[in-house]
């Protein structure tokens, strides 16, 4: 038989800063989470904070107003699309100051708003070890961001742990991205969720964990 589950037992509930909420990914991330934590939402577009991972200055005020959090999950981070010799030092630019730059900034800011023992999981992809045509600045920034998440766990101070999860497209992407992952296995974005259930929830540091 079981044990009977005791009250005492159940995970303590959390206050997590979700950036990207309102995304394709941010949105299954709230699903899961949502049930057993309190989040608070942050977007450049809407959410309970605004921000924008593009303006340091954007996320260091939005965290001003936040206080101090158990977690941070950043489901965000847009990217240039387009092909290798189209993609214009603007575009790169942009790639880099949203998806590496802004979770970088959002990161070593957030750091500082954090509990002992808090947690920070950042948002890479598939592009960085399976690329495709259109796809050089996502597999830039996706790159940078995993390198970044194993050299920062090694220097956080105060118990703080840092992951990244990389997910596949998603099923609930592939209306817009089909073309461009032909072959690919979509995945459904409750099991990318999960990736960041078990980076928030876990106890682990420096990991990067795939949902391909």
């Amino acid at each position: 038989m079981l044990p009977e589950a005791n009250p005492a037992d159940k995970e303590p509930n959390m206050k997590i800063l979700l950036v990207g909420a309102l995304g394709t990914v941010g949105s299954a991330v709230a699903a899961e989470l949502g049930g057993r934590h309190e989040l608070v939402t942050a977007g450049r577009k809407g959410g309970d904070l605004r921000l924008d991972l593009a303006d340091r200055h954007s996320i260091e005020a939005a965290l001003a107003k936040l206080g101090t959090v158990d977690a941070i999950v950043s489901a965000a981070g847009q990217v240039g699309w387009a092909p290798l010799l189209d993609l214009t030092p603007e575009q790169w630019a942009f790639s880099l100051a949203n998806k590496l730059m802004g979770q970088v900034n959002l990161a070593l800011i957030g750091q500082r708003h954090l509990r002992d023992g808090g947690s920070i999981t950042l948002t890479s992809g598939v592009l960085n070890h399976d690329p495709v045509a259109y796809g050089a600045a996502a597999s830039l920034a996706n790159g940078g961001i995993e390198g970044f998440v194993r050299a920062a766990a090694v220097e956080l101070p105060r118990g703080l742990r840092i992951n990244a999860v990389s997910p596949g497209v998603l099923v609930e992407s592939m209306d817009d991205l089909g073309p461009f992952f032909r072959g690919f296995q979509p995945v459904p974005g409750a099991r990318v969720a999960l990736g960041y259930a078990r980076s928030v929830e876990g106890g682990e540091t420096g990991k990067v964990y795939a949902v391909h």
